[in-house]
């Protein structure tokens, strides 16, 4: 059964999608950015109602500002008490579990990994994480270099080169930037997540989408600072997972990490 739930967070109030189900193991979903609980495409909806058939429950809820919550938006690094909050309402409307995972895309699942010890989050599914510290218009480091040399082996582009079909300019800055690392100070999101997630090697799995320019950024990241952690790869560009191959690819990895008790 689905049911809405409203619940408090700082003086606000949130809403949240619960889909019931007997299990003693929950999944918590924390949507990225500025997307509402429902997920791109539908995809988080979807998701919780067949894990909620298979007897999982599943709990959605939009942060303060987004969606139908009110309250100011204040970014994935102010989402502690949201986090906290929803997984007390999750429990409450949910005795029955005793387990809680969750799950989060982008700057969600950074957000889980900095502040799930704080919920009580004891098993995590953190796909495409957010590391990037930029501030311009185009793609982080790794995802650049990924794409030159991708296209350094297309023929076309040495055509396009030839022709005057090639942007100098935006070349050059794409260059300058490709050449630059990802920061490795301790301070740094990669260094923080890896800090957070230390000593859980098997209640964390990341999943990446291989040609997505978030996903390449952090596994670079993870490269520098000598970290390999448990991840699984979707032969992917989709950062939502869009195709209905990608969704249930992901969903496989998301029941296999539920059922791993």
């Amino acid at each position: 059964m689905r049911r809405i739930i409203s619940f408090p967070c700082e003086g606000e109030t949130l809403f949240g999608t619960l889909d019931d189900a007997p299990g003693t193991t929950g999944l918590l979903v924390v949507s990225g950015g500025n997307e509402i609980r429902i997920g791109a495409h539908r995809g988080m909806t979807l998701l919780a109602a067949r894990l909620a058939a298979a007897g999982i429950p599943v709990f959605r809820y939009d942060r303060r500002g987004i969606g139908d919550s009110s309250g100011e938006n204040r970014g994935f690094e102010g989402s502690r008490d949201d986090i906290m909050a929803a997984t007390a309402a999750f429990r409450a409307e949910a005795p029955q579990v005793l387990r809680l995972a969750a799950f989060g895309n982008c700057d969600a699942a950074t957000s889980l990994a900095l502040f799930h010890e704080a919920a009580g989050i004891e098993t995590l599914i953190l796909s495409n994480p957010w590391v990037i510290e930029e501030d311009d218009d185009l793609p982080p480091a790794a995802a650049i270099r990924a794409r030159y040399i991708e296209r350094l082996r297309d023929p076309a582009t040495w055509l396009r080169l030839i022709k005057g079909g090639i942007d100098f300019g935006k070349l050059f800055k794409g260059l300058i930037k490709a050449s630059k690392s990802n920061s490795q100070e301790p301070d740094s999101l990669a260094a923080r997540i890896r800090k957070a997630v230390s000593g859980h090697t098997d209640t964390v799995t990341f999943v990446l989408a291989r040609q997505d320019a978030t996903a390449i950024a952090f596994a670079d990241a993870c490269r520098q600072h000598g970290w390999a952690p448990q991840t699984h790869i979707i032969d992917t560009a989709s950062h939502s997972y869009a195709r209905a191959t990608d969704a249930a690819e992901l969903e496989s990895v998301i029941r296999a990490q539920l059922a791993r008790g």
